[in-house]
């Protein structure tokens, strides 16, 4: 029988079974399966799980059920050591599988993806060995090259010699014509022992892989010199040639728009991409605005595919805020639209804004009406309330237990939180100029700098990104994700809203003695047609209300129950005069004596 050829350059991988399961060992061979990748080899004396779990595709169930039958899996010994040990099976010998998936889902019980599940001892996973499949039919890339060792090969080199390249001084002949990240981390610990860092081996070896591998012919390429963009593409493959002092040995032939653009003038998603600290960049996610910032992208010699939408098109893909409808003043009882537009200004100038006030002056119901009509609707909008025990993991990213639900086994995975997942939906293609809200009820109620983080730098700066602590993603946010917080200055947390958060949101109050909450519940009332002693009563509370930091909003009186037999009484009793008493609290003030429905009353006649 002939021995079976394996994958060169791949070494052995395995996957570790949780709560002592054991090891399976397995090795990728030379042979294609039917799904078109590399076939594998589980090896034995491999362990597998012997519980089949439901999700597994009936395919691979049969094929469990086989090798049990057939004797390639037996029982294995329990193990005295693990006496908790869930029951496994042992490979009595080598099984061929399809690819490595279907390897997993031996191993496991359930489908995994086995480029992702398969590691090498020093965990890289299986991924890293197999070639790129399929691409994308054309990308866009970033290559820097305005200061490598202190040159500006962009000016001194690329545009006249209508190229891009990358700097590999001491990096080994690359034989392949398409090689995996694993054999380019090879050739760079070869060649970069002792000259680099792991970080910058690891970084090196993630910009080999774009440029040899994942760029190709009709790719739009793009670079940064004095201040201005220079679009091209990419006409040739990657070649690796002698360079001097080895400062751009491997390099595309490029054919380079004779017009570049200035870098203040680009729009804001592409000048965001483009801060990424990377030598090369991914910038496919903004392909479509490069394609309409130059107009044309050359294919041949003397010739050009004009790219640009119709101007209709890019009308109607323009990142606007509704205008201030007759609709939304009667729905929110405002009378004075000048302050709507101004909301309306602040939010496209900051794209943050703050909503303040004493209790009930309805700063969370205009929050979410406002966000809903600038968004469209309440599907661009989220909602969270912030408390002091929230923290960055909560509100961006970070690791948190997930039970998987096949397993039922418990594990720390990354998982968003509300503004990635935001930011997410906001970037996606398709969205780009639909704005999208996050309100953040209570915001003065958390420490804020532990909450945001690296994101406090992105709320002032919406044209840069940075490198998240957690993903090691380069992140931005978009130019259409909009923040509306509220802050209660009945809480006297506000006063640790330091400086720096401050400056970067736009601050608006909502206060019983100003408009537009003055009059609200005398408006509201007219439209219900109620009595309007209500209203009266109020404005001779706040009148009565030496801190305006603790005034008594209309919101508490527009409510059905205050309006039913004895609701005000009630109302006032349980709701308004608890506040004050807080307020007043250690003054020995007599609250129900000066503030009771009553006291008022007298007031009034």
């Amino acid at each position: 029988m002939p021995q079976p050829e394996f994958l060169p350059g791949a070494p052995e991988f395995h996957i570790t079974l949780p709560r002592g399961g054991g090891v399976a060992r397995g090795r990728l061979l030379t042979e294609f399966g039917g799904n078109g990748t590399h076939k594998f080899l589980l090896l034995a004396e491999s362990m597998a799980a012997a519980d089949t779990w439901p999700g597994l595709g009936e395919h691979r169930r049969r094929s469990r059920a086989a090798l049990r039958a057939n004797g390639a899996f037996t029982d294995a010994p329990a193990s005295p050591d693990l006496p908790e040990a869930p029951a496994r099976w042992v490979a009595t010998r080598d099984i061929t599988c399809n690819s490595s998936s279907a390897a997993a889902g031996l191993v496991y019980g359930y489908d995994a993806s086995g480029p992702e599940s398969w590691r090498t001892a020093e965990g890289h996973p299986l991924g890293d060995y197999l070639s790129t499949s399929w691409r994308a039919p054309r990308k866009a890339w970033l290559v820097r090259g305005s200061n490598v060792s202190g040159h500006n090969l962009v000016r001194q080199l690329w545009l006249e010699e209508r190229l891009v390249s990358l700097s590999g001084a001491h990096l080994p002949p690359v034989e392949e014509d398409d090689p995996t990240k694993s054999a380019l981390r090879r050739y760079v610990e070869d060649g970069y022992e002792g000259a680099a860092s792991y970080n910058q081996k690891r970084g090196l070896v993630d910009e080999l892989h774009a440029f040899l591998t994942q760029m190709r012919v009709d790719d739009t390429v793009t670079t940064i010199s004095d201040g201005r963009l220079h679009v091209g593409r990419i006409t040739g493959d990657a070649v690796q040639t002698a360079s001097p002092g080895g400062l751009s040995n491997l390099r595309r032939t490029v054919s380079w728009l004779p017009v570049s653009h200035p870098y203040e003038e680009l729009p804001e998603e592409v000048q965001q991409k483009l801060s990424a600290q990377h030598d090369v960049v991914d910038l496919t996610v903004v392909l479509e605005a490069l394609d309409t910032l130059s107009g044309s992208v050359g294919t041949d010699e003397g010739s050009t595919a004009v790219l640009l939408p119709s101007a209709e098109g890019a009308a109607q893909r323009e990142l606007v805020l509704p205008e201030v409808t007759d609709d939304l003043l009667a729905e929110l009882l405002v009378h004075e639209r000048d302050w709507l537009d101004e909301v309306r200004e602040l939010l496209i100038d900051d794209r943050q804004l703050v909503l303040y006030g004493p209790p009930g002056t309805g700063k969370t119901y205009l929050a979410m009406k406002l966000a809903e009509h600038f968004g469209g609707g309440p599907e661009q909008v989220k909602i969270v309330q912030f408390h002091p025990s929230y923290a960055y993991e909560d509100f961006f990213e970070g690791f948190r237990p997930v039970e998987d639900p096949e397993t039922r086994e418990v594990a720390f995975r990354l998982t968003a939180g509300p503004l990635r997942e935001l930011a997410d939906l906001a970037s996606r293609e398709g969205n780009r100029h639909v704005p999208h809200f996050l309100i953040i009820d209570e915001m003065n109620r958390a420490n804020l700098a532990k909450v945001f983080g690296e994101l406090y730098f992105l709320l002032e700066y919406r044209k840069r990104s940075v490198r998240l602590t957690y993903s090691g993603d380069d992140f931005g946010l978009p130019p259409n994700l909009f923040v509306i917080g509220t802050m209660n200055t009945a809480d006297r947390s506000i006063a640790l809203v330091d400086a720096a958060m401050r400056r970067r949101f736009a601050f608006v109050e909502l206060s019983p003695r100003t408009e537009p909450t003055a009059g609200l519940l005398a408006r509201w009332l007219e439209r219900e047609k109620k009595d309007e002693e209500p209203a009266r009563l109020l404005d001779a509370l706040n009148v009565l209300i030496d801190d305006p930091d603790f005034a008594v909003g209309p919101s508490y009186l527009m409510k059905p129950g205050v309006y039913r037999e004895g609701g005000l009484d009630r109302t006032w009793r349980t709701k308004i005069l608890p506040l004050l008493e807080e307020h007043h609290y250690g003054e020995g003030l007599d609250v129900a004596a000066r503030y009771g429905l009553d006291a008022l009353r007298k007031k009034l006649v």
